[in-house]
């Protein structure tokens, strides 16, 4: 699906981290442990993104549009509170099926403002800053001016709202955040020891920083789109000390061209792997090619496969650290190194 791609390449082209500040009127509301539901939350302000978004208590109709912000509405085991979603880029992780399965979906891609507004929401949760935009469900503050809240991932921010660098970190305090919003702040905390500890062994398995410079072609053959200094691509290799061969370039994806990969001379090459741009095709094209062919890396078929869902920021993101690091550890030796 071309238009597909274009959708996610793009959007995430622009997106960029954003430190977001929480305030807390009366304190957060636990999970009340008889029901193991939200119990009655306290309002919550925060900007984010530069918007300010404030609830007055957990929100009982909200929406999710794109992959990342559907799966941690489930991970933090709020599907009860979902009165609908939509765009998925990917099959749903399997311990949430059941859940996701009780959720309306409103839209394969991004529902129409109308199609919306008829699931009387009360928040929209997004990825993705082209949610919020001509070809999503309208902007912020027109849906905040109908009573809607509205979050828009830290990794999604548009541009003058982009931190230096997109971190784990970032997931966290978004997992964080939303957990505030919908009144379970302990589901998150054990949501992220639980990542944490995960990317530590990760870390740990491949025994400290590997003197491996990785190529991270997303999309394109004209001009490879990689993954750049500052966002999930970077933050993936970056969690784990491996190191990132376009780290130098500006944005969290950047177009360059084959002669700058040729000169750079990468270890390996991790291929994004989508249903629109699969990474049997990249590997087909870098086989054919006449001077890509005897590059070290592709002769040598030192590759990454990752899943297009796993490389960006959600819980996903421990699942695109886990498979880079089992994959390094899978590849074959370089001559000379």
């Amino acid at each position: 699906m071309r238009v597909r791609a274009l959708r996610s390449t793009l959007s995430r082209r622009v997106a960029a981290p954003l430190s977001v500040l929480l305030v807390l009127t009366g304190g957060c509301a636990a999970d009340d442990p008889a029901t193991n539901s939200p119990a009655s939350a306290a309002s919550v302000t925060l900007t984010n993104c530069g918007t300010p978004v404030g609830v007055v208590g957990p929100p009982r109709r909200a929406v999710t549009l794109n992959q990342a912000a559907t799966e941690i509405m489930l991970a933090l085991g709020l599907a009860d509170r979902l009165a609908g979603t939509a765009y998925l880029d990917d099959a749903i992780l399997p311990e949430h099926t059941a859940a996701y399965a009780s959720v309306p979906v409103l839209s394969e891609e991004y529902p129409g403002k109308e199609t919306l507004l008829e699931a009387a929401p009360d928040f929209v949760y997004a990825s993705f800053h082209s949610a919020f935009g001509d070809e999503g469900v309208g902007d912020r503050a027109a849906l905040a001016a109908l009573g809607i809240g509205t979050y828009l991932s830290p990794a999604g921010c548009p541009g003058q709202h982009r931190p230096a660098r997109l971190t784990v970190e970032d997931v966290f305090a978004e997992i964080r955040d939303i957990a505030a919003v919908f009144g379970v702040p302990e589901r998150a905390e054990k949501l992220v020891a639980d990542h944490r500890a995960r990317i530590a062994a990760a870390a740990a398995s491949l025994g400290g920083a590997w003197d491996v410079s990785l190529l991270w072609w997303d999309a394109r053959t004209d001009a490879p789109s990689v993954g750049a200094c500052c966002g999930g691509p970077n933050m993936i290799m970056s969690a784990v000390g491996v190191g990132n061969a376009f780290d130098d370039l500006a944005g969290a994806w950047a177009d360059t061209s084959w002669e700058s990969v040729i000169a750079r001379n990468p270890d390996a090459i991790v291929l994004v792997d989508a249903a629109w741009d699969p990474a049997a095709a990249k590997r087909a094209f870098l086989a054919r090619h006449a001077t890509l062919r005897e590059l070290p890396a592709v002769a040598g078929q030192r590759f990454v496969v990752i899943p297009f869902s796993s490389t960006t920021a959600g819980v996903r993101a421990v699942l695109g650290i886990e498979a880079l690091v089992a994959g390094v550890a899978r590849l074959p030796a370089r001559a000379g190194r």
